[in-house]
């Protein structure tokens, strides 16, 4: 005899035997529940005084037969042979009963929705024990409520064709996929920031969030801000509001939960164990773009050694959230096999990775060495990403570097000489672009490439004034620079984009507690611009050189 789930404890021999016969019983697709069945149900609810519910399949198979407490039934897990695919439903139907002859309840119209159930329906218990009007509703595809109640009916009256039903919303869900799937894009997802803060910056996080996401190909759905006034431990967010939000995400037909903050591995475990999308964090998603943008061998060396050290603690949990992420957005790089492998392996993985980046680092001194040899002064850009690095470096030094207005369009770094009206010549280096909160896996992984500042004699420090964020951005970039112990270097402030903004906004943007004559307004795109430019650079290095540092024009 099939097991019994949920609240059995105190339960007669000879009611434990009953509710396992229930199993016995087939049910035709056609009906709720037979009228045999619902009384069966009803006269044991009434009984036990615990609320019994029944898990029926499409071949009219009762899958589960559940015993809760007066007020619910707790559902049991069923993603191992019921699982909805696009444009399906789960394949079964919940029906149970209710002790006080009450409506469904929002629990039971969320649980529909969630799990995605063909129909869900509660019978009343009468006083006498027997079933009276039974309530059913089944789930509704649209951005309305996604679920619609049906009229009840009586307990002969549950003939109400079910597999039309079923088979009217599944041709509706897969009309809306096919519309869905003629995006080019990968994944469709539903971004959520949770913040304690009264006031939410003008949303510039979450529009930084929509940036990274359209970096990586995928499409917005929607986007959840949560204000409270503490962070949730277990889920970030209420378990109320995450119900809410895995419901959205259900109407708008995301594939994907991208949650600004980052998650902890008992976070994570939490949040998949609650919903069946798949869930990543803010660290996931640049991993990500980085993954896609890498092109060098050093570059995937740096990503996968990034990805694999933030997987690492996240594989103590043996729960399907890692499953999720094999391949795809925030999977890709270590790959599905890498994903699955043990901790052990990881660990020599990231062994074997580090070695090879400490050669990497051993031919950058090298490098470094020729370099100081040849007399030739470095000069570095650095700047939030997206600020426009890539593209001076073109218009400087007329070359061909790979650029475009997403987030990390460029991660390996490129250097050309650039020469001054005045013969004097230098090395000047594009670097990856800096972002707020810069995960600590990737500023570990790229240490070999951020150890390249250290050589620096000058940093450009490229802002894009056009972004009404930009003083946070250079906040941003401060702060690493400092972490990064490069705040000593003399930085010469370079304010991108100025084409785009009036005489009289230019008139008022600084940079707070800098010089004027250390703030140059450009457009990196029209060399006609980058004169005061060059300018600012040659004098600044032939300071640099009256306060002993010789540049020999025969080493030049």
């Amino acid at each position: 005899m099939s097991k019994l789930f949920g609240n059995t404890s105190g339960l007669k021999a000879n009611q434990i035997k009953r509710l396992e016969r229930l199993y016995r019983r087939r049910i035709p697709f056609e009906y709720v529940v037979t009228p045999e069945a619902a009384r069966e149900m009803t006269e044991l609810s009434r009984e036990i005084r615990r609320q019994v519910g029944l898990l029926i399949n499409r071949q009219g198979k009762i899958t589960h037969v559940i015993v809760g407490d007066n007020q619910e039934i707790m559902i049991p897990d069923t993603s191992s042979d019921y699982r909805p695919g696009p444009g399906r439903l789960r394949g079964l139907r919940c029906v149970h009963t209710h002790l006080k002859g009450e409506e469904l309840s929002k629990d039971d119209l969320t649980d529909l929705a969630l799990l995605r159930f063909d129909l869900m329906a509660a019978i009343s218990v009468k006083e006498n024990g027997l079933p009276g009007p039974v309530f059913i509703a089944h789930v509704m595809p649209g951005d309305g409520e996604p679920y619609q109640k049906l009229d009840p009916v009586r307990p002969n009256q549950l003939d109400i064709e079910c597999l039309e039903i079923v088979r009217s919303i599944e041709e509706e869900l897969s009309q809306k996929e096919s519309q869905l799937k003629a995006s080019n894009k990968e994944e469709r997802a539903l971004l959520v920031s949770v913040t304690t803060k009264s006031k939410y910056k003008d949303g510039e996080s979450m529009a930084e969030l929509e940036e990274l996401a359209q970096s990586s190909s995928i499409d917005i759905a929607g986007t959840v801000i949560q204000y409270r006034k503490k962070v949730d431990s277990k889920f970030l967010l209420g378990r109320g509001k995450l119900n809410d939000i895995m419901i959205m995400a259900l109407q708008k037909h995301a594939t994907l939960i991208v949650f600004d903050q980052e998650l902890n591995p008992s976070q994570t475990r939490s949040i998949t164990d609650a919903t069946e999308y798949k869930v990543i964090d803010r660290t996931q998603l640049i991993l990500d773009i980085f993954s896609r943008r890498a092109k060098s061998s050093e570059g995937k060396l740096q990503v996968e050694l990034a990805q694999l050290k933030y997987l690492l603690p996240r594989l103590m949990y043996k729960n399907t959230a890692m499953s999720r992420l094999t391949g795809g957005i925030g999977g890709r790089g270590p790959g599905e096999t890498k994903l699955e492998i043990g901790r052990r392996r990881v660990r020599d993985r990231i062994t074997k990775l580090e070695k090879s980046l400490k050669k990497v680092k051993q031919h950058r001194v090298r490098q470094k060495s020729q370099r100081n040899k040849k007399g030739l002064p470095m000069i570095s850009i650095i700047g939030y990403t997206n600020a426009g690095k890539s593209t001076l470096l073109n218009t400087l030094t007329k070359s061909q570097v790979i650029t475009g207005n997403r987030l990390f369009a460029t991660l390996d770094p490129s250097s050309r000489r650039l020469r001054f009206p005045d013969e004097v010549e230098v090395i000047i280096t594009d670097t990856v672009g800096f972002i707020r909160d810069l995960p600590k896996e990737l500023v570990r992984a790229f240490s070999a490439t951020l150890e390249e500042l250290e050589s620096a004699d000058l940093l450009l420090h490229v802002v894009d004034i056009s972004n009404p964020a930009f003083k946070q951005h250079v906040k941003s970039v401060e702060t690493i620079l400092a972490d990064l112990g490069l705040d000593e270097i003399p930085v010469l402030f370079v304010l991108n984009k100025a084409d785009m903004l009036t005489d009289e906004e230019l008139s008022s943007i600084r940079i707070e507690n800098q010089e004027p004559h250390n703030q140059i307004f450009i457009s990196a795109l029209k060399e006609e611009t980058l004169a005061p430019l060059t300018s600012g650079m040659s004098g600044t290095l032939q300071r640099l050189m009256e306060d002993g540092f010789e540049i020999t024009k025969e080493d030049v």
